[in-house]
């Protein structure tokens, strides 16, 4: 950051980032840009030249995102169609047959998919837990170490610099997927690592409403990389996503702060109640992961993990929510909670409940908690 650029807050940085300057009777941020082609006399050397390359309203959502990963450094960011295209973009780009890379077992329901094709294109995929930084003990020649913190659903969380300072003492590569925290809750990229992966469907956005992923980097050369696997393979957004994404960004703060302090309120109602168990948020300062939590995040997150004693247990607790969707997202402004056990790709309890704090009223929210669990007890 420049000597004279002020220093700003979240809630400041998230309402005017990526804007353009301002023109005399021209939007502050101008509507989406619809093209499939773009006039182009001569050379092609302007920035915009066909519509599965570039796009002006990528081109400032991705300046926006950039601005949030790391303030006031040179950050490239390129966006995508979806969190799992941004993924793979980042594994496929970077990895080559006979290479290694080591994953979280305990990370995103898909992350088994992505698994079995990168195997399948002769890569050797090693995975190990997230909680006390588990994944050291199989990072032994790797190339590329893929770290989720806190995990998805699980709520663990490992020590970012530590990890990335072992991946680079042996030239491996580290990519965090920061979905859960947000650039609000911590910046892998001021942590080290070389990639900040993100599913911008969940808390980037916030609506419920929009499909988009993006990746961040300092390193030109790999930003080029990730581009050039966007290219090959399509994943581009749409140019009205991108615009709402953006739009989306200004509410950014004020949604994490709600959704945050309402997550941290269910979790300390849920803490003495016999039927619940398993409870994890790494806000609660009984969590295992508290202190490393607060170390390295900026805001906890807005979600709570916990068990109820049984499947039917858990059915009927969701049935009896009358402000919380049965939904399987997260980082919505409207609350949201999932027995994860009906999809049966995470190793969880039948019981095992992942509940997303909205922006709703705090108090409102912990009575519908509450009244929901006496219901389902009954």
């Amino acid at each position: 950051m420049s000597a004279t650029e002020p220093v700003v807050g979240d809630g400041t940085r998230a309402v005017r980032a990526g804007l353009p300057e301002p023109v005399k009777y021209e939007p502050t941020l101008p509507g989406p840009v619809f093209a499939a082609h773009f006039h182009l006399p001569g050379e092609p050397t302007g920035p915009y030249t066909y519509g599965r390359d570039s796009n002006p309203t990528w081109t400032r959502l991705e300046r926006a995102i950039g601005e949030l990963e790391s303030p006031g450094e040179a950050v490239e960011t390129v966006t995508f169609a979806s969190g799992m295209a941004a993924i793979s973009a980042v594994l496929f780009s970077q990895l080559r047959s006979g290479d290694t890379v080591v994953l979280p077992s305990d990370g995103y329901q898909a992350l088994p998919l992505v698994r079995e094709q990168l195997q399948a294109y002769g890569i050797e995929v090693r995975t190990a837990p997230t909680g006390d930084d588990a994944q050291l003990s199989v990072l032994a020649g790797a190339r590329l170490l893929w770290i989720e913190t806190p995990s998805n659903p699980g709520l663990d969380v490992c020590d970012i610099r530590r990890l990335v300072a072992a991946a680079h003492a042996q030239g491996a590569l580290v990519a965090v997927d920061n979905t859960l925290a947000t650039p609000m809750g911590q910046r892998p990229l001021e942590l080290g690592a070389d990639f900040s992966v993100a599913s911008d469907t969940k808390g980037m956005t916030g609506h419920g409403d929009i499909l988009l992923g993006h990746v961040s980097c300092r390193d030109a050369e790999r930003a080029a990389e990730v581009r050039r696997w966007r290219k090959v393979v399509g994943a581009i957004p749409g140019p009205m996503e991108a615009w709402l994404a953006h739009r989306s960004l200004a509410t950014l703060q004020l949604r994490s702060d709600r959704q945050c302090a309402n997550a941290l309120a269910v979790a300390l109602a849920l803490g003495p109640r016999e039927e619940v168990t398993g409870l994890r948020h790494p806000g609660l300062p009984t969590d295992p992961s508290y202190a490393l939590a607060t170390r390295q995040m900026r805001r906890y997150g807005g979600v709570v993990s916990f068990v109820l004693p049984d499947r039917g247990h858990a059915e009927r607790f969701l049935d009896a929510l009358r402000l919380v969707d049965d939904a399987t997202s997260f980082g919505g402004v409207r609350s949201s909670a999932e027995r994860r056990g009906r999809w049966g790709g995470d190793a969880v309890p039948e019981g095992f409940i992942r509940f997303s704090a909205g922006a709703e009223d705090t108090a409102d929210l912990v009575a519908d908690v509450l009244r929901a669990l006496d219901e389902a007890a009954g």
